[in-house]
């Protein structure tokens, strides 16, 4: 081959490499040098375990990342719980001991309820209540202690909600059921939704003696419920009259039996509840004191002229009986002989002045 023609093959052969260098940049001499050097890089002999402390990131190296570890901290914190006294939790009991439960409710340590913590009601045990893994609600008592313990309880839970649910019931004016469980000079105690209630002696409508109504079961009405005070005050004699006012009605004369006299009337037993027969609504005639008239034990007509379900009071009378003023002081067998046909003329009386709008007055004869 001639000099001339290796010397137009060798500028052929420049002028291809020339065209494959503007195809394909990679191979220029820049590149070509960065890949050699990382291929000639110095790699340590010994390369840090994964959870050597050499190997984590300092507060140093932070100081330039996009947040602090204060920052990091205090975000953590949004997502820790906030116990506060009062607040009512879920909990899951994880072990009961002696002297009460311990449970988890996700603070650091685990929460303490003391056995008397443990119901409103009296109990033997806390299985009686509690079961190991259950899961429920409880209150929180107190801030933490030196241990970073919480106390719980949830006789709290219950005794707040057992308030709430009588002054509903009261509202409602209901009639419950309760068991005497003890007796005291002013009255019996009883227990309604786990709560202790009184029963002043004077709102205790039966024959039997104080005492021998413990373990009975008695039908009440609220006469007061103050959780401030923690006075919870019931009457079985309103739940008498109430059940007894069912069945009567203002001017309908009863039989009854005279129980009790005192300066201003006698109370007189109606089938089971107890009406006044106030010395006013005796007889039209001035009376002194009504044992003048009445005796212990007497049976007689009278006739019911007002009836209170609030406060379970009967009012009753025999003025409104009477054929002539005076008759009960001197004839009252008269006057009993006569007195569903005075009371006949009573409601009449009533039912004319109701059609002229007028307020209902005892009848004068």
């Amino acid at each position: 081959m001639s000099a001339s023609s290796n010397e137009t093959l060798q500028e052929e052969a420049l002028k291809k490499e020339s065209r494959d260098n503007d195809t394909h940049p990679t191979n220029s001499p820049e590149n070509i040098s960065e890949e050699i050097q990382e291929e000639t890089l110095d790699i340590p002999a010994e390369v840090p375990a994964a959870d050597s402390s050499n190997s984590r990131v300092s507060k140093k190296d932070l100081d330039g990342a996009g947040f602090t570890l204060d920052e990091f901290a205090s975000l953590l914190s949004k997502y820790d719980y906030n116990f506060k006294p009062g607040d009512i939790v879920n909990g899951t009991v994880f072990a009961l001991e002696s002297k009460g439960a311990m449970i988890d409710i996700g603070a650091k340590t685990a929460a303490f309820m003391p056995m008397q913590e443990v119901s409103i009601n009296r109990v033997e045990g806390l299985s009686d209540v509690l079961q190991p893994s259950e899961t429920r609600e409880f209150f929180i008592m107190s801030e933490e202690n030196e241990d970073g313990q919480l106390s719980l309880s949830i006789r709290r839970i219950e005794y707040q909600r057992a308030w709430e649910r009588v002054r509903q019931l009261q509202k409602e004016d209901a009639t419950i059921y309760s068991e005497v469980f003890a007796t005291n000079r002013g009255g019996a105690l009883v227990r309604v939704e786990g709560l202790r209630g009184f029963i002043p002696g004077s709102h205790i409508s039966t024959r039997k003696a104080k005492e021998e109504l413990v373990a009975d079961f008695l039908p009440l009405k609220f006469l007061e419920v103050d959780e401030e005070r923690n006075r919870l005050v019931l009457s079985h004699r309103r739940a008498l009259v109430e059940r007894k006012m069912n069945r009567l009605e203002v001017g309908e004369v009863v039989i009854g039996t005279v129980r009790g006299i005192k300066p201003y009337g006698a109370f007189i037993d109606i089938g089971g509840v107890s009406g006044l027969l106030h010395i006013s609504e005796i007889s039209h005639e001035h009376i002194e004191t009504p044992h003048s008239v009445l005796n212990v034990n007497d049976q007689m007509k009278v006739m019911i002229i007002d009836l209170d379900a609030e406060r379970g009071r009967i009012s009753l009378s025999t003025k409104a009986l009477e054929p002539e003023p005076g008759d009960m002081l001197t004839d009252p067998q008269k006057v009993f002989d006569k007195a569903e046909e005075m009371a006949a003329r009573y409601k009449q009386m009533l039912l004319e002045q109701a059609e002229e709008g007028e307020e209902p007055q005892v009848m004068l004869v």
